[in-house]
Parts: structure tokens; sequence; C-alpha cells
């Protein structure tokens, strides 16, 4: 069992405050479920880092939403399901493509500028997976960014909605079943104040569990942080075993750890994949080439870069409009030209790196888990709609599809909800002895990397289990006065639990793949 709690503490002995409602979480779900809640209650939004530091910022593709005349939310659904390999929730799903139009409408009316055509309709692409062009974008490439920086607009204007940012959620504080609060610390790290935020309802939208990869397209401070501390706390988590991996991240000799992405756009906007020999390849893996879901994706692009030799493979846009593309996709054609790379005339060198998780805490379909007044939200969360492989651009739609159903279920019931300041308190049983915790870092990263990763077996997979047990209980053992610290004791429990759901998983499904599987 892990610890219950990371640190030391005394709620008797630190400051306090007192909230309706704390989100752990800037994103697009913890951003969107805070401007859902009723302006009447206290919310406070809890930002890592700068609120330009998450995944959402980054993301580049869109959302999928079924808008167009020649769309339903019908063929938006069997898409999910395809691409999720049958292990969907097919009621969460149904919730996903029924009420995606609605929050996109939303959005726009929060002052979301998303790309239009000509006649002022909203610009439509396609991705991996997709049978139809339903993709919303905005800025080209630079979706997140807008929808962002629109909901945080919203939220600075609101009276009820404080943003605390540099503020790191340590644990959940549970009484009698009930999530009554959250710890978190404050300032720099090494030297971090403890709080307590009280409040009603607490809504876990803190995103997925990159750094639990050496080469990942997420942001530094993603180490499934809300996950872990909803471990301890005893939340039910699911699915841990499906981690997703993009197939197309830039790639450069010279530079591991986080990579820059090249958008599932380009593919859907025709971009076409070559192996080392220029041979296009992705036909004799699947009748979708390189639209088919990103699975298979990478395993294709993995095949082909064992079979050649070769680290990477292409990525060829360069038969598309050289004005076209720089419009289109500005952030991709600055970012590859700083690396020597113009996308209008050069091929792309790409490698698949981690990119998403679908695993997390298990809730229903108003975000609810199996602690009371303890919500989930985007990546963070298991909805089920994700299935065994997120299909393109239904992150985004996730989290704000259930983190205004969050939203919605705490304005109908948070009246009935007391603020409570308990006493809880733990002493650490740490030896006082202190860990590198980047050697350790390192350490677990090139274990997952190396047997976790896109084809994992049964073997390996034990190996590097013990390795991480013998690491956890190391770290247990340690100091956690320091920020860094407690983020990699939560690395090292997330990493714990892939590998045991995907020792646990025997036969392939969706992102987990097996070459021993049964």
């Amino acid at each position: 069992m892990p610890l219950r709690y990371l640190t030391s503490f005394d709620t008797r002995k630190i400051e306090s405050e007192k909230w309706d409602v704390v989100v752990i979480g800037s994103g697009v779900a913890g951003l969107y479920s805070a401007v859902n809640l009723d302006p009447g209650y206290k919310v406070c939004v809890l930002s890592k880092e700068t609120m330009d530091e998450n995944n959402s910022y980054l993301a580049q593709g869109g959302i999928a939403a079924a808008i167009g005349e020649d769309d339903m939310p019908e063929y938006h659904f069997m898409d999910t399901i395809k691409a999720g390999a049958g292990h969907c929730n097919e009621e969460a799903v149904t919730v996903l493509v029924e009420e995606a139009p609605k929050d996109i409408k939303l959005l726009e009316k929060l002052g979301t500028n998303f790309d239009r055509e000509p006649d002022g309709t909203l610009t439509r692409t396609r991705e991996g997976g997709h049978g139809r062009f339903r993709i919303v974008h905005a800025l080209g490439d630079a979706t997140g960014k807008e929808v962002v920086d629109s909901l945080l607009r919203v939220c600075r204007d609101r009276e009820n909605i404080t943003i605390k940012e540099n503020c790191f959620a340590i644990d959940l504080l549970i009484s009698e079943g009930r999530c009554v609060g959250v710890l978190v610390a404050t300032g720099i790290d090494t030297e971090a104040t403890k709080k307590v935020l009280y409040c009603r309802s607490v809504i876990c939208a803190s995103g997925g569990v990159g750094q639990v990869y050496r080469n990942t397209t997420n942001s530094e401070v993603v180490t499934g942080d809300g996950i872990s501390m909803a471990y301890r706390a005893g939340a039910v988590l699911s699915d841990m075993e499906f981690v997703q991996f993009h197939p197309t991240a830039f790639y450069t000799p010279e530079y591991t750890g986080n990579r820059f992405l090249i958008s599932e756009a380009v593919r859907g906007e025709g971009g076409i994949l070559l192996n080392k020999n220029h041979e296009r390849f992705m036909y004799k893996y699947n009748e979708m080439g390189e639209i088919a879901p990103r699975d298979i994706v990478s395993r294709a692009i993995f095949s082909e870069m064992k079979k050649t030799g070769s680290e990477y493979v292409y990525l060829d846009i360069t038969h598309k409009d050289s004005d076209y593309l720089k419009k289109r996709f500005p952030t991709i054609y600055k970012s590859c030209l700083e690396h020597g790379v113009d996308i209008t005339k050069d091929y792309i060198p790409v490698s698949p790196v981690q990119h998403y998780f679908m695993g997390g805490i298990q809730t229903d379909l108003l975000g609810r888990t199996n602690i009371k007044c303890l919500h989930a939200c985007g990546e963070a969360a298991n909805t089920g709609v994700h299935g065994a492989n997120r299909l393109a651009s239904n992150s985004l739609l996730e989290g704000l599809v259930f983190g205004r159903r969050s939203a919605e279920y705490i304005n109908a019931n948070i009246k009935d909800i007391k603020l409570e300041e308990v006493h809880i308190s733990n002493v650490s049983g740490a030896s006082g002895k202190t860990l590198n915790v980047m050697d350790v870092r390192n350490e677990i990263k090139t274990l997952m990397d190396a047997h976790a990763g896109i084809e994992r077996n049964g073997p390996d997979m034990e190996k590097s289990l013990n390795r991480i047990n013998e690491i956890i209980g190391s770290l247990e053992d340690a100091e956690m006065g320091s920020v860094s610290a407690m983020e990699t004791l939560n690395i090292a429990y997330i990493a714990s639990l892939i590998l045991k759901g995907a020792i646990a998983r025997k036969k392939n499904c969706g992102s987990h793949y097996r070459t021993d599987s049964e």
C-alpha cells in the first residue's frame, strides 16, 4: 500500500482557507468547470506553475464535434468506439458526442475565436480515425492556447473565482468518506509552505502522466500528481495500462525529453509518411493509411524504424501550397524552421512518443468518483470515453463536456454539503535521508520507455515493476520536504500502476500491445 500522505502536517498548526469548490488544475477541464460553477460560490483554481504551463495550452489540433450538415453525433460515436478498440463506455461516448456541439457554442459565447471560412462558418479539418471533417480549431494550430486564454479571461473577470499560481496540491483530505479539502504547498520548491484549503467539493483536473516517460509531448509539470493523490486517498483507478503514443513528434538526435508535437492535422490535411528509404508504408498496415487511429500508426512507424534501422521516419506535406501551410500550421512551421526544417520544402523527421493517458480516476457520467464530494475530469479522469486508445481531438472535448457536467452536479447539490474544518495530522515515518530525485526520475523514465512503451512483454515488465517497487520503498523512506521529491514519488506510484495493469492484461487491446500476447 502507498503512503497515505506524502509529508508531515497538522491542520491545527498551519494556515487554512475556506472555499466552496477547489479545482486542482488550470487546463481546459479545470477552467471550464470553474466558469460553469454558479457565480454565487467561492471557487479556487490551483495552477501548479504559471497558467501557460499545462498540456491544454500546448494542444494543437482542435476539438471534435459533429457540427457540419454532413455529420451526425452517431458518426462521431462510431469513430470513437472504433478507435477505442471496443473498450469504451458506450453510454459515456453517447454523452460526449451528443453534447459536443453545445460546448463548442458555449466556448464561442465565452470568447473563443475559432478559425472560420469566408462565409463565417467554422473551419473543420479531419484527423486520424475520423470519417468526417469535424475538428474545429483556432489560430491554425494553437487551439489549446486560444481556448485556455479565453477561459482565463472569463475566470479573471469573475469575482467568485480566484486563481492560485505556483500552488502544488500535495494530498486530498478525507474525513468520514468525504473529501473535505486539499493540502497544498506554495512558494519556492525547497522552502515550500504548507496550507489547508477546506472546501465543500473538489474537482481534480490535474492532467496526465507524461513525465513518467523520458520522451513525451507533455509539459514538464505533468507528473501524475492528481491521479496519485486520489489513489492514496482511496479513489478507484482503472485502465492504467492504456498509454497513448503520438505517432509524430519532431525528431532531432540531440534532443530527448519533452518533444515538440507535429499535429495529427498535418496528416489530416494530406501529409504522408515515408520510411528512411522514402517509401510510403501506411497502407501496408491499415486501409485508412495515414489517418488510421494513433495506436495503429505508432506501431506501423515503430515497425518501419526497426526494419530500416532508423530512429525516425519522414512526414511529407511539401505537396501543399506554401502560403497555405504557413497559415494553417504557423506554430509547427516556425518550430520546425528553428531546427532547420522548412515544412513547405523539406520532409519532417518524426517518431512516436508518449502523448496521452486513457486511464485514471474512475468517474461516472457526472464526474463523480467513489469518494463523496470528489469529482474528476479531463485527462486525470477515466470516464470510459477513450477506451483503449483515444480518438484524435476528443481530449479537449472530454474535458469540456465532463468538466461542465461536474460543475452542473455541484451547482445542484452543494447546498446540502457542510463546510467543515476537520483535524487531520500525519507524522512522516521517513528516516530523514535524501535522494537525488533527478537520478531516480531518470531511472524510472528509462525503465518505462524500454518496457512499458509501444511494445511490451511480461518478463521485462515484471523486472521493471520489481525495480520500481524498490525505488518506491527508498522514496517512502526519504525526506519529502520539496515539491520535486513529492512529484518523484507520484511518478513512481503511477509507473508501478501502469506496469501492474499491463502485466495483468494478457491480451492486446488498442494502445496496449504485448509481443507475448495470449
